[in-house]
C-alpha cells in the first residue's frame, strides 16, 4: 500500500527539478542581499560574508541554468499549439526574448569566472537582462489574456451550476413522489445526470480557480523578475536599491516555490 507523500516528500521532489534547485539558491541570493545592506553599517565583517553568499548564490544560479535557452527554443517550436494568435504572438515574442537572455547569461556567467575577459560582463549582462524584460512584458501579457478568459468561463460555469441546482431541485421534487408513474422514474434518471453534471461543472469552476492563482504566482514572479532586469537596462535610484532588489528576488523565488511544489 502506498503511504501518503509529506512534506519531506514533496521537498525531495521540488529540489530533484532544476527549477527547485533555483529557487532555494535564488532565496540564499536575496537573502544575502537584503541582510548585507541592513549589516554593512553595524556589523561591515558580517555584511561581507552575507555579500559573499549573495554573489556565489548568483554565480551558481548561472551555472545551473546551462543549456536553459533550449527550453525557449523549444517553446518556439511548439507555439502552433496555443489557441488563438493572440497567444501564440504573445508566446513567440516571449519565448524569443528568454531565449536570448538564458543564452548570453552563459557568457555572463563565463566573464564573471573569468573564462572570458571581465570587461564584457557588463555589456553581454546588458543584452541578457534587455532579453529578460523583454520575455517578462510579454508573458505578464498572455498570463492576464488567460486571467480574463478564465473569469469569464466561471462566470458562464457558475451560470450554468445555478440553472442545473434548479433543475436538480425539481427532479429530487417528481422523483420523490409517491405516485409511481413513468414521469416519475424519468425524473429518477434526469436526476443522477444532472446531480453528475453538477459534479464536473464545480471540478471546472476549481481548476479555473486553480489556473488562475498559478498565473497570479506568474505574474507576481515575472513583475519581481523585471524590476531586477531593469536595474540593469535602465538604472534609477528605485529598481537599484538594496531593499528593492531584495524584495522583488524574494517575491520571484517564493512565487517560483509556490508554482513548483509537488502536489
Amino acid at each position: 500500500m502506498d503511504r501518503k507523500k509529506d512534506a519531506l516528500d514533496k521537498l525531495v521532489a521540488f529540489l530533484a527539478k532544476r527549477d527547485g534547485i533555483d529557487k532555494l539558491v535564488k532565496t540564499f541570493q536575496y537573502i544575502g542581499k537584503l541582510s548585507h545592506y541592513h549589516l554593512q553599517e553595524s556589523h561591515p565583517a558580517l555584511a561581507n560574508r552575507f555579500q559573499k553568499l549573495e554573489i556565489a548564490s548568483g554565480l551558481s544560479r548561472k551555472a545551473f541554468r546551462t543549456g536553459r535557452f533550449l527550453t525557449g527554443y523549444n517553446a518556439l517550436r511548439t507555439t502552433t499549439y496555443y489557441p488563438d494568435w493572440k497567444l501564440q504572438t504573445l508566446a513567440v515574442l516571449g519565448n524569443g526574448g528568454e531565449m536570448v537572455y538564458w543564452f548570453f547569461d552563459h557568457f555572463v556567467w563565463l566573464a564573471r569566472v573569468g573564462v572570458l575577459d571581465s570587461h564584457l560582463a557588463n555589456r553581454l549582462c546588458y543584452v541578457s537582462c534587455f532579453g529578460e524584460a523583454f520575455c517578462y512584458i510579454f508573458f505578464t501579457m498572455a498570463e492576464l489574456i488567460v486571467i480574463r478568459r478564465g473569469l469569464e468561463a466561471e462566470w458562464k460555469c457558475k451560470k450554468e451550476l445555478e440553472e442545473l441546482l434548479v433543475e436538480e431541485e425539481s427532479c429530487s421534487k417528481l422523483a420523490g413522489s409517491s405516485v409511481i408513474s413513468s414521469s416519475a422514474s424519468n425524473a429518477g434518471v434526469s436526476l443522477v445526470a444532472v446531480t453528475e453534471r453538477i459534479k464536473q461543472v464545480k471540478v471546472q469552476i476549481s481548476k479555473i480557480r486553480l489556473q488562475r492563482v498559478m498565473s497570479v504566482m506568474a505574474i507576481t514572479a515575472y513583475i519581481a523578475d523585471l524590476l531586477i532586469a531593469l536595474a540593469v537596462v535602465d538604472p534609477n535610484p528605485f529598481v537599484n536599491h538594496a531593499i528593492t532588489l531584495g524584495l522583488s528576488g524574494l517575491a520571484s523565488a517564493w512565487a517560483g516555490w509556490y508554482r513548483n511544489w509537488p502536489d
